[in-house]
């Protein structure tokens, strides 16, 4: 079997070296598993698929675990889907138990990774062989549904649906391919700019510019400041971890894991969503739930194994449909780019080696992790004090030389990834949602070859909802996410009144 050709000491040592460097941005607030995925791209093509894969999936399942350190110890989630470890992590650690609190979400995370990779191998097939049957019409009705469903539960949908267009619009800047549909000719761009983008934009380094520099630029004008005011919490002490902790708490887990998992599986949800409805579904179903939020150990249980369930669950349709399920996974389509493939339905059948190495190293990722965490979490945690005057120059460095060189020398690579950069903090100031700008970038050349090709072959827009039942389906989910995020901004705009 080809397989176990790949299965290498090269591969591990990957996975390891990346499961530890993605642990290490995770536990320092501010620099994400995506910033993780987004600065180290570029080695991947160094790498090859299998063993680029098995580093970018190593800092995934790192990083979103490393988000926990922080969060128990100094009260400051490392990632946004550790927000609510932080409701009884820091407790914990106040009164002497940070050691505890933190192996506990060690334990908890690696059910859900595990719990979630299965999910993957299972599912994914499956909807891959029923999307291959899909028409050009129902590929381009589930980008559609896609990008509304991510605007829609945006803090502001109407700014995330103009995010989403802005970034499609993006997207087709440069020339019109004729084997595209098109004639040819290039469009949405000056005369002196046709030089640097008549292949548009280069997706690396917009992503590299707006999850890697982007976070540095914000970091930077807050002054690298101490935040919580207060020095981190001491690990040494305190009362041990025992795995009789979990005793009572399978429910917690699989529940948790499975609303985790599910969230991934929605494009561009988010973790700190999965964790926030893991955490207040344990709070109602709980016997005990008058202690959450005051310490209690299955608030860290479902908190962690809810948001580490997000990384087999956003590979879902990443490799099944090609729609990224987060940011991160949006990065990871980058990886697959600079090497020539295309995820989508035939992803999976056209590179079953390659889907089964995949999955191998998401289990082997979730086992490294809980083995460096569990075993080096008092070393781990010091990363915390690491000044971030000292981080950054060295990740700016590795940002500029990453897109320099991810197209063999392009100078204008680099000016992609500082104008990007630099858009990127202009967005967030201005109150742009990032992530559906991305996907929309990411996703729009393929909705504007769908959509020509279902009008070249069909020739009346109405094909768009009569072509199939699955057409109409998709058309009753995309009604269904916009009414629900309209019901949901009216209930918000009322709640005020209500406890008033």
């Amino acid at each position: 079997m080809d397989i176990l050709s790949h299965l290498t000491p090269m591969f591990f040592g990957l996975i390891a070296a990346g499961t530890l460097i993605g642990i290490i941005f995770g536990a320092i607030p501010g620099m994400t598993a995506t910033m993780a995925v987004a600065v180290c791209l570029p080695l991947t093509y160094a790498f090859g698929l299998q063993n680029g894969i098995a580093l970018l999936l190593g800092l995934y399942v790192g990083g979103i675990s490393g988000g926990m350190v922080p969060a128990v110890l100094i009260n400051i989630p490392g990632t946004p889907s550790s927000i609510t470890t932080t409701f009884d992590g820091y407790p914990m650690a106040r009164r002497g138990e940070g050691e505890r609190a933190l192996k506990i979400g060690i334990v908890a995370s690696v059910f859900g990774g595990l719990f979630s990779a299965a999910v993957l191998f299972f599912f994914a097939p499956v909807l891959a062989d029923f999307a291959i049957k899909f028409s050009y019409v129902e590929k381009f009705l589930i980008i559609l549904l896609a990008l509304t469903v991510i605007a829609s539960l945006c803090s502001n949908m109407l700014m995330g649906i103009f995010s989403g267009v802005l970034g499609v619009w993006l997207s087709l800047i440069g020339t019109y391919s004729i084997t595209e549909g098109g004639n040819g000719e290039p469009r949405l761009m000056f005369d002196f700019m046709q030089y640097y983008l008549i292949d548009g934009f280069s997706l690396l380094p917009v992503l590299i510019g707006i999850f890697g520099l982007t976070t540095v630029l914000l970091d930077a004008e807050k002054g690298f400041k101490d935040e919580t005011g207060q020095g981190p919490i001491s690990l040494k002490g305190g009362a041990k971890f025992k795995f009789s902790v979990f005793k009572g708490q399978l429910t917690n887990l699989v529940r948790s894991s499975s609303i985790g998992t599910f969230i991934g599986i929605l494009p561009g949800v988010g973790g700190s969503a999965a964790s926030v409805l893991a955490y207040s579904q344990e709070k109602n179903f709980s016997r005990d739930s008058s202690q959450m939020g005051k310490g209690a150990p299955q608030g860290i249980v479902s908190s962690e194994s809810s948001n580490n369930a997000l990384t087999g669950g956003a590979l879902v349709p990443l490799l099944s449909l090609g729609i990224p399920g987060d940011s991160t996974t949006a990065i990871l389509i980058g990886a697959f780019t600079l090497q020539g493939i295309q995820v989508g339905p035939l992803f999976i059948g056209n590179n079953i080696d390659t889907w089964y190495l995949m999955i191998i190293a998401l289990l082997a990722a979730n086992v490294m992790m809980f083995g460096i965490m569990y075993f080096a979490i008092r070393h781990i945690a010091k990363v915390i004090e690491v000044p971030k005057y000292i981080l950054y120059p060295l990740i700016i460095m590795m940002c500029v030389v990453g897109a320099y060189a991810i197209n063999y020398g392009i100078m204008f690579d680099v000016w992609t990834l500082l104008l990007f950069g630099i858009f990127g903090w202009i967005a967030h100031k201005i109150g742009l949602e990032t992530v559906p700008l991305i996907i929309g970038f990411i996703l729009g050349k393929s909705a504007e070859v769908y959509f020509v090709k279902s009008i070249e072959s069909y020739g009346n827009l109405s094909i768009f909802f009569t072509k199939s039942p699955i057409a109409m389906f998709l058309w009753v989910l995309i009604a269904v996410s916009v009414a629900f995020a309209i019901y949901l901004r009216v209930r918000n705009r009322r709640q005020p009144t209500v406890e008033s």
